[in-house]
């Protein structure tokens, strides 16, 4: 199933200023849907945030009747939409899930069903916009110079936007039923697993190390702990984390590099009852990728981990610690 990864995500929020205002301050460009109002008090029911292709984050007040029901948990998260790559590939999923479960379509000809676990599902013909971008440049000895004489790489003015939505972790109650769903109905192959906890899994359409990765916890937990763009490099990352702090916004784990899909990472806490985490050069994985398996470990769950400090200068007092 041609299956290229998520295209958007939807949560139900109780405080949708406070959540439109992250998406704003973590880099989404907010499109004309952020300006609905609810008739009948005039306050914004809601909003779509997108990345550079068209990638979202959609949040709507919890109570709207348009969403599908909660996880009954904690979780914010109420949808999570698939972008294939064609019509047939809408066909074939819609084929095989209904074999055992009720899969509707809905008046824009996207899918809606359910995985194993309740997680809502949805499918569409991707809206994925098709970006020609320049990756973060570097110069290294014994390599071919990426940039040019007297082209400065750092830049504090740089519009640090984010590219495309990378990839969505579910807390789930049953790691290997809910792997089994994705595998065995939807066709994604995992990359790598942390043993007794869940693997990391991307669909055919993709090469990206992973778009989906699940973690065995209890039931009351299930929902989504973290969503991450993609960023232009490292550079990125840091720099775009480092604006996040200043603005206000809580580090929660970063910066640093894992070792599973070599991304790097900075994760925030978020009013989306969830984390949010910018990434960058993540692997890549063709059929040939043997999944590795580790424990789950501080060693195992990141190559190296660095810790923001406020800015310091050479001859001032030694920076905080």
């Amino acid at each position: 199933m041609n299956i290229i990864g998520p295209d958007c995500l939807v949560f139900g929020v109780d405080d949708v200023a406070a959540c439109s205002q992250y998406l704003v301050d973590y880099g989404l460009l907010p499109v004309a849907a952020s300006q609905i109002a609810d008739e009948a008090d005039g306050a914004s029911a809601g909003g779509r945030f997108e990345a550079l292709d068209g990638t979202a984050i959609e949040i709507r007040r919890a109570n709207d009747a348009r969403l599908p029901p909660s996880l009954g948990t904690a979780s914010l998260l109420r949808k999570t939409i698939y972008g294939v790559a064609d019509a047939a590939a809408l066909d074939q999923i819609a084929t095989e899930l209904r074999k055992d479960r009720e899969v509707r379509t809905l008046p824009d000809g996207s899918l809606e069903s359910t995985d194993d676990m309740g997680f809502t599902l949805g499918f569409q013909i991707s809206v994925r916009r098709p970006l020609s971008l320049a990756a973060e440049a570097i110069n290294a000895p014994g390599a071919p110079a990426q940039r040019a004489p007297n082209v400065v790489a750092a830049n504090d003015a740089a519009v640090l936007t984010p590219r495309t939505l990378s990839h969505v972790v579910y807390f789930v109650p049953d790691a290997a039923r809910a792997e089994a769903f994705y595998v065995e109905r939807l066709g994604f192959r995992c990359t790598d697993r942390f043993t007794g906890v869940g693997p990391f899994l991307r669909p055919a359409g993709t090469l990206d190390h992973h778009t989906l990765f699940l973690i065995e916890t209890p039931p009351f937990m299930k929902g989504c702990e973290h969503f991450t763009f993609h960023m232009g490099g490292p550079s990125e990352v840091v720099q775009a984390g480092t604006r996040f702090v200043e603005k206000g916004y809580q580090s929660f784990w970063g910066p640093g590099r894992h070792r599973f899909g070599s991304n790097w990472f900075w994760y925030f806490n978020s009013p989306l009852g969830c984390h949010v985490e910018y990434d960058a050069d993540m692997d890549l994985h063709d059929d040939e990728w043997q999944a590795r398996a580790a424990p789950m470990g501080a060693d195992a769950s990141q190559l190296f981990l660095l810790q923001h400090r406020e800015k310091w200068a050479p001859g001032g007092p030694p920076p905080a610690r």
